[in-house]
């Protein structure tokens, strides 16, 4: 992605007022773009999911361990969405929920509620 290095770079040659000023000019030019990129990655920065939240639990009390989770990922805005995985002996149930402001349109188990509520 973007790599920066420590070592010290020099600098033109300058050997007049005239050169200086094109040189910070050009300076000047590139610290613009580079902030316009910053900005462009602020904003899209917002869609990445930042925030994750994860339980892990036993469906059925004593029986087995706490092989069945609920994992939420979240954008800056609470957007996302949260999976759940339902271990049994005879197999395992995956279900998706979308989040949306930190809530989901469907119903959610305690365990979801409080993976959303870890990612926020």
């Amino acid at each position: 992605m973007f790599s920066f290095s420590s070592k010290k770079m020099d600098g033109p040659d300058i050997k007049n007022l005239e050169e200086a000023k094109k040189y910070i000019s050009r300076l000047e030019k590139k610290m613009d773009e580079a902030l316009d990129k910053i900005k462009e990655i602020e904003k899209q920065n917002k869609f990445f999911f930042q925030k994750a939240g994860l339980v892990r639990f036993n469906p059925f009390g004593s029986v087995g361990g706490d092989q069945s989770f609920s994992l939420a990922m979240l954008d800056t805005q609470n957007n996302g969405f949260i999976v759940t995985s339902i271990y049994t002996k005879e197999g395992n149930r995956i279900f998706a929920k979308p989040v949306e402001n930190g809530i989901s349109k469907y119903q959610l188990s305690e365990e979801e509620k409080e993976a959303i509520k870890q990612a926020k």
